[in-house]
Parts: C-alpha cells; structure tokens; sequence
C-alpha cells in the first residue's frame, strides 16, 4: 500500500516537471515568433515601375515575357491617329537564376538595340523585432545599338556602339498601399548620339506605387538627368499609368514623354516634353512561367 503511494507521489511530480517543461518551451518558441523577422512582399507587381526597374526580381526557375509598346506623340494629330499608326516595341525575356538574381534580354526597334540585364536584391525589408527598413536591389545593363548611321560614310566601331548603366534600387513599402522607390543612376555611352552631348551622365529615378484594390495601382516614376552645360534637345522622363494584375500576366498602361525603353534611350535620350504635348500612350505586358525541375514539363503560372 505504502509502495503505491509513493508510486503515485512520483507520477504526479513526473508529470508536474513535464507540464511545467512543455509550457516554458511554448513560452520560448512564441518569444521566438514574436521576435521573428517577416519579409515584406510585393513591394511592386513588376520588375519594372514603369520604363525603370522596381526591387522585384523573377522568382527562381521563372522565365518573364515581356512585351513594352509606345505609339506616337499624341501631338502628332488626326493624320496619325493622334500616335497610333507609328510604334516602337522592345521584346524581352527574364529569368530568375535565384529568388535574388535575375538575369534578361531584350531587343528593341528603336536604334535596333540588344540589351543585356542582371539585377540582384542585396536587402529584404522585414517587419517585427528585427526590421530592415528598405528593400536593396543592384542592377546593370548593356546596350548595343545595331542600327546603320544616317550620316553617309559614318561609321562606328564596336565599342563606340555600347553603352553601360549601373543602378542602386532602395524602395520601401510604407503600407499595403504605398511603395516608394529612389534610383541613383550611372549612364556611360562610348559615344553619344549627339556630339554635343557628354558620355558619362548622373541620373536619379524616383517612383512609386498607390494601390487602390487587389488588382488595380496607380504608378509613377520620374528620371532627372545632371547634363551639366551640355546643349542637347533632351528631356527629364516622367511617366504616369496604372498597372492591372489578372493572374499570370500584368498590364501596366502608361503615358510617357519617352519612347525608348531601356535606360540608354529613357534616362538619355528623351527628346519628348510634356509641356509640349510630346506624350506618348504605351504599355508593358509581362507573362510569367513556371519552369520548375519537379515538373515534367513547363507549365504557365496562371
């Protein structure tokens, strides 16, 4: 009888230590959680803001379609149907070698230029006990412009046709519905269009993004470019648009003063001035596929 009270005095201390045991690792593992950083998501719907690149990457095993569209200046009138019988189109396609590294290319009518991109995200912003205030992304281009000169016996080499931009993206996400991004931007062209112009040029990209449903966000960006005293018929780009998610694709509608759509034509050479009219209606059109090992062949993310 003896011996089975103390059996029983045992158990229930057993059992007291083990219930006092699996509270204080509960307790331990919600400190945890509450300590945890979570990261911030979709800061923007694309790679890109409008004609400039967001922090976003093509997530891994993804390949990105891209086709970007920009008619004629609405100025130009009736006759041109106010733009729409003149257009300039660049064709791309990104991939993500990583969820932070992602590499493109892509081809444009205008100055029939080949473009080559990489961009890597150093920083995720996070929220809880361990903030990072600002999502980090570092981009870079080449461009080669293949079109034949107008000037009769002109000739470049192949140097002389590149040209090269470097990027640092810092965006922060302020709420669900409002992302801002600030771009300092390097543009060095071997030789630029104009030989008035300077090769080397300082730029910085400021946009954002306002959501205003699940699908729908107003977007703008705006490009100042530092020429110093240099006597050229170029502009500062702006551009204003909305973006429209449907499942895989997202249509970003937009009006711009610039017609290129690559950094070397959009930060260098935009010879549009909204004060004039000089505006051009466009779009982008991105389509993401899944090109995931696991599955016996490529499937569309819809």
């Amino acid at each position: 009888m003896a011996a089975s009270k103390y059996l029983g005095l045992a158990a229930g201390v057993l059992f007291s230590a083990a219930a006092l045991a699996q509270t204080d690792l509960l307790d331990e593992l919600e400190q945890q959680a509450d300590t945890a950083a979570t990261p911030v998501v979709a800061t923007f719907k694309s790679t890109r803001i409008i004609n400039g690149h967001s922090v976003e990457t093509v997530q891994r095993h993804h390949l990105d379609f891209r086709i970007s569209h920009r008619f004629g200046r609405l100025n130009s009138g009736a006759y041109e149907l106010f733009g729409l019988d003149q257009a300039s189109l660049r064709l791309g396609f990104e991939y993500g070698l990583s969820d932070k590294l992602m590499i493109g290319v892509g081809r444009s009518n205008e100055q029939k230029a080949y473009d080559f991109l990489a961009k890597y995200r150093v920083l995720t912003q996070t929220t809880g006990a361990r903030q990072v205030p600002v999502s980090v992304a570092l981009f870079g281009s080449a461009v080669i412009r293949t079109q034949r000169s107008f000037i009769p016996g002109e000739e470049r080499t192949f140097s002389e046709k590149l040209t090269y931009c470097g990027q640092v993206l810092v965006a922060r996400k302020f709420s669900e519905r409002l992302s801002l991004q600030v771009t300092p931007t390097y543009l060095y062209r071997q030789r630029p269009e104009l030989a008035t112009d300077v090769p080397a040029l300082w730029a910085v990209g400021a946009g954002g993004r306002m959501k205003l449903s699940k699908r729908v966000s107003v977007n703008a960006e705006y490009f100042w470019t530092a020429r110093g005293s240099a006597q050229v018929p170029y502009y500062n780009a702006l551009a204003v648009g909305v973006d429209i998610e449907t499942g895989g694709h997202v249509f970003q509608l937009h009006f711009t003063n610039s017609r290129g759509m690559v950094e070397k034509h959009f930060i260098g050479e935009t010879t549009g001035s909204w004060g004039k009219g000089d505006v051009h209606y466009g779009f982008n059109i991105s389509r993401v596929f899944s090109l995931e090992k696991k599955t016996k062949r490529a499937s569309a993310s819809w």
